[in-house]
């Protein structure tokens, strides 16, 4: 090859709720821990932006073992977001990620209404937090969570809350475990959501045939991976023909082929969650993948795919 011969680039910057991401692909919460976690395997600094697990006001232990549970194509989850407090990642957690350059979007999660606007406000003064992620989607905690996400005025009101304390981007997670997932998303949006997750985990369930009990001591967990990417990919599509705001696509996304999927159903970003459980390249390894993709395909944008297959 020629010197000065400039090796082909695609651009893979997009904009979430006035955030300026250099790629569309980042972690899912939950799946990711605070970052550090995987620093001694991958940049990064390469990602487009990094969501960290959820952070409550108070410390949480989580729910009791066996609380994991692999099954055909996914995984069954019953964590019930542990996690050391808002105190703990202030002090502790915050210094670490606000050195790395993506920007930097905070899962939150309370008991009440008024337990997330405190913690909206909180981290809306922190140095180095860009968008708070809102979530009342989680299928395994028997407070707040999922009741906040499946009633179309309560979700409205907990995102009015958050919006009410913040100047920052709020992003607000959706459960696929409702009727009409359309109806909580168009409930959001009017309340002031910037941008919508979707989906959370699908509630599923497992049975030990020795003991005839439930595998998780729960019960009841969370079903992630490839066996819910059909139900995330329609969920997305659904949602991006009814709200006007940005959508990240997550669910059972490990190659960069799914992340092209969720792009064209309507998403701006893309988030990975149980893949970097199996392989923590994954990140990386399927932004590298999209990048060939568009120059495979002859497109110079990422902003092309996003929403070409709505009909």
């Amino acid at each position: 090859m020629e010197q000065g011969i400039k090796k082909a680039k695609a651009n893979l910057a997009v904009k979430i709720a006035g955030l300026s991401l250099k790629n569309p692909v980042m972690p899912a919460s939950g799946t990711f821990g605070f970052g550090e976690e995987y620093a001694p395997f991958i940049d990064l600094n390469r990602l487009g932006a990094i969501v960290v697990k959820t952070i409550t006001l108070k410390p949480l232990i989580g729910n009791p073992p066996p609380r994991l549970m692999e099954t055909p194509c996914g995984l069954l989850n019953s964590i019930g977001l542990q996690n050391p407090g808002l105190d703990v990642f202030l002090r502790e957690k915050l210094p670490y990620l606000r050195q790395l350059s993506p920007p930097l979007i905070v899962n939150i999660a309370g008991k009440t209404i008024d337990e997330y606007a405190e913690l909206a406000e909180r981290l809306s003064a922190a140095e180095g937090v860009a968008a708070l992620e809102v979530n009342i989607s989680c299928p395994n905690v028997r407070e707040g969570g999922i009741v906040f996400g499946t009633v179309p005025a309560m979700a409205a009101r907990v995102t009015a809350a958050v919006k009410s304390h913040t100047h920052l981007p709020v992003i607000v997670k959706l459960t696929p475990n409702v009727t009409d997932i359309t109806e909580i998303a168009r409930a959001v949006e009017d309340a002031g959501a910037d941008a919508l997750s979707l989906i959370n985990t699908v509630r599923g369930m497992a049975i030990d045939i020795k003991t005839r009990r439930p595998a998780l001591a729960s019960i009841v967990g969370g079903l992630s991976g490839p066996a819910v990417k059909p139900i995330a990919l329609y969920a997305v599509w659904q949602v991006a023909q009814v709200v006007k705001i940005p959508l990240i696509g997550m669910g059972g996304i490990t190659s960069a082929q799914d992340a092209v999927e969720f792009l064209l159903a309507g998403a701006t970003a893309v988030a990975v969650g149980t893949a970097s459980l199996v392989n923590p390249k994954a990140l990386v390894e399927i932004i590298d993948g999209l990048e060939r993709y568009l120059l495979e395909e002859g497109i110079g944008d990422v902003k092309e795919l996003i929403g070409a297959a709505q009909f």
